[in-house]
């Protein structure tokens, strides 16, 4: 179970790595939609458990990967992540 969400994750990263986007807005959504992503294949994986105990864990794990994409968004967002230059717009202008 756990070598599946570290798949998850690894593949993930790979993709942010590979992006090419610019700004902090598309930055914060590649977080937003790896998190996502991570949560469908949890739920995926609760739909076929075989018990009630490990569907609800499952269920519980994609709601906290879902959240963790959302934070790491609006941490991107509020921090003004130029990802360009890999500074924030405040010490850019120094």
């Amino acid at each position: 179970m756990k070598k599946v969400s570290f798949a998850i994750v690894g593949a993930a990263s790979l993709a942010l790595a590979a992006c090419g986007g610019s700004g902090d807005d598309a930055l914060g959504d590649e977080y937003e939609d790896a998190g996502e992503a991570q949560a469908d294949a949890l739920e995926d994986m609760a739909d076929n458990a075989t018990s009630e105990a490990e569907e609800e864990r499952l269920e519980a794990a994609a709601d906290r990967a879902e959240e963790r994409g959302e934070k790491m968004e609006e941490a991107i967002d509020e921090a003004d992540v130029n990802a360009d230059g890999g500074a924030t717009a405040d010490v850019e202008g120094m």
